[in-house]
């Protein structure tokens, strides 16, 4: 691994050890948000396969009903049965925050709470399919906006996974190596300065006291 390209000096020395130490605590923190990120991903997965499989049902069931109704009234009567609906829904959208991702959470209002404004006819001219057929796509409304509600939320989820795992190998596998390979070369520089300097006090010592003592004269 390379080292980084910074002078071998104490300041830096002390410098690259808090780093270190911030690096650390950052992939560890990090670590734990894609581990819970993941554990809720996996959640929702498996939350969207269940409302697919069920919403995929109930629209057979109700495309069902809707073409034996076609098949019992004309393309006209049909039209004109569904042309003026007196229920409303209202869809307001809002958010929340898990662990930093920002999940869209979708709210269904209606106009009336009437649950039999869902028909907007009346039954004397109309097939019982075509009431079953309405009803079926009712209740299969909510579902649906849960299904789109959590693939939503899967998708951003899957985004944030993908960018902390990226973040937690470059801590794991280049920053934090790095950091570790730049602190032993410099420790490893300051301890053979050290070891020059103390060679070169103990020469001059020497020296000093030759020179105090006349010791090359008393050796003659």
């Amino acid at each position: 691994m390379a080292r980084l390209n910074v002078n071998p000096t104490r300041m830096e020395l002390t410098n690259l050890k808090r780093k270190l130490t911030t690096a650390r605590r950052g992939h560890k923190l990090l670590k734990d948000k894609r581990d819970e990120l993941m554990r809720r991903f996996l959640d929702l997965v498996r939350e969207n396969k269940a409302l697919r499989s069920e919403v995929e049902q109930g629209l057979k069931k109700a495309n069902g009903y809707m073409s034996l109704a076609r098949s019992a009234m004309s393309d006209e009567a049909l039209n004109v049965a569904l042309l003026m609906p007196k229920q409303e829904m209202y869809l307001d959208i809002s958010e929340k925050n898990v662990m930093s991702v920002l999940i869209p959470e979708f709210s269904v209002k209606f106009k009336t709470a009437d649950e039999n404004d869902i028909y907007s006819y009346g039954y004397a001219e109309t097939a019982a399919d075509l009431d079953e057929a309405v009803k079926a796509f009712s209740e299969i409304m909510p579902k649906m906006i849960r299904l789109a509600e959590v693939e939503k939320a899967c998708s951003l989820m899957a985004s944030e996974i993908e960018k902390t795992r990226r973040r937690v190998n470059a801590l794991e596998y280049i920053m934090i190596p790095q950091y570790e390979e730049t602190i032993k070369y410099i420790t490893m520089k300051l301890d053979e300065n050290d070891r020059s300097t103390t060679t070169r006090l103990m020469k001059v010592k020497d020296m000093m006291l030759e020179q105090a003592h006349h010791y090359s004269e008393r050796e003659a």
